[in-house]
């Protein structure tokens, strides 16, 4: 993340420069090029031209809209992300006449993902992008998404999401959030910097906690791992020191946060796979008539099927990109990939009315499963 706000800090920069240039480029005034009149006239062309040149340039209400959702995310200026998201607010400011808009905060300028959120409950904020851990603060049982070895592919994930979506938008309604839609992050492997085959050589490992991720910290623990935890802005600067040696992220992270330059083996078996979502404050939404509310609906359902599309191939690059910086795809032995599943299995058990009810796993593994036909029950 260091590495990717740096680049966005720096295309800022070179943006400044050239307003800058801009700035100094001589400009014929709009007074002279106007002929000497009487005043009144005068004034009232101006006016004119004001408000033609101020229609022209934005919807009705674009600038002020009536509907104004402040959104905070960790994503850069610049990526894909935020690409799509402003594209959500233009097309919605467009189709509701301006009355409807977004304003984004991005590269972490409000804060962490809990900074978010309690700027959020204060009204400072309307909405965010927000990763995992802390959808789970909002809501622990979404967090059933994200258990280990689960899902074997993204077909599977997809029918999860239709079976369960409308359980997760009802609880997030009752604490008072509306679930305008999921960001995926994508399947989450272990990076090393020694080969992993077996549970045993990563019991061997210094290997990275995401601080206060319960999930992540059952699924260490099940291994047998006494794991480190940090701060995720804090892992590049470990692994250069040598405090961490092994750590688990999706591909596309691992080449843009450039931990993969303190990095030599990918385990070439998913741990899980990593979700996000936005979140809007439920009484600002609220405040939208049926109309207006059908309008974002769908025109977020469109951005952020794209929106996961592109993350899906991004990986996907990243991974061959990976390989030409000489990570080895280490596989696990087969024993070992039925020790991992076992372990995986356990957690989803003793997570069970923690994080989430003993009822929403049973639907979960029966959808997988009716997902899989065939290949394979989860069990």
């Amino acid at each position: 993340m260091a590495m990717v706000m740096h680049m966005g800090s720096a295309l800022r920069r070179a943006g400044g420069s050239g307003m800058a240039a801009l700035a100094h480029r001589p400009r014929v005034s709009r007074m002279a090029r106007i002929p000497r009149m009487a005043g009144s006239a005068r004034l009232l062309l101006l006016f004119l031209a004001l408000f033609v040149s101020l229609s022209l340039a934005s919807p009705a209400g674009a600038a002020n809209p009536k509907h104004l959702f402040k959104v905070a995310t960790i994503a850069p200026q610049g990526s894909t992300w935020m690409t799509l998201m402003e594209e959500l607010d233009r097309r919605v400011r467009e189709e509701t006449n301006g009355e409807v808009g977004f304003r984004f905060y991005p590269g972490g300028q409000q804060g962490s993902d809990l900074d978010v959120l309690r700027k959020m409950r204060s009204g400072q904020l309307q909405g965010g992008g927000i990763a995992g851990v802390g959808m789970g603060e909002i809501e622990p049982s979404m967090r059933i998404l994200e258990l280990p070895f689960m899902f074997r592919n993204t077909a599977e994930l997809e029918a999860a999401h239709a079976a369960l979506d409308p359980i997760f938008a009802e609880r997030l309604r009752a604490r008072g959030y509306h679930l305008l839609g999921w960001a995926e992050v994508g399947f989450v492997y272990l990076f090393s910097q020694q080969p992993i085959r077996t549970a045993g050589d990563l019991r061997a490992q210094k290997v990275w906690l995401w601080q206060g991720d319960p999930l992540a910290e059952a699924l260490l623990d099940a291994c047998g791992v006494s794991p480190i935890p940090l701060d995720i802005t804090d892992v590049l600067i470990s692994l250069q020191s040598g405090i961490v040696n092994t750590v688990y992220v999706t591909p596309y992270a691992c080449l843009s946060l450039q931990w993969f330059s303190r990095l030599k083996y990918r385990v070439d078996f998913p741990l899980t796979f990593s979700n996000g979502a936005v979140v809007l404050d439920g009484k600002a939404y609220d405040r939208l008539d049926e109309s207006q509310k059908e309008t974002l609906s769908r025109i977020a359902a469109d951005v952020f099927s794209r929106l996961n599309q592109a993350t899906r191939q991004q990986n996907e690059e990243a991974i061959a990109a990976l390989g030409e910086a000489r990570i080895q795809s280490i596989a696990p032995d087969p024993a070992a990939v039925a020790e991992f599943k076992q372990i995986g299995t356990n957690v989803w058990d003793t997570l069970a009315g923690k994080l989430y009810d003993k009822d929403l796993l049973d639907r979960l593994i029966a959808v997988v499963n009716q997902a899989r036909s065939g290949q394979g029950a989860v069990r």
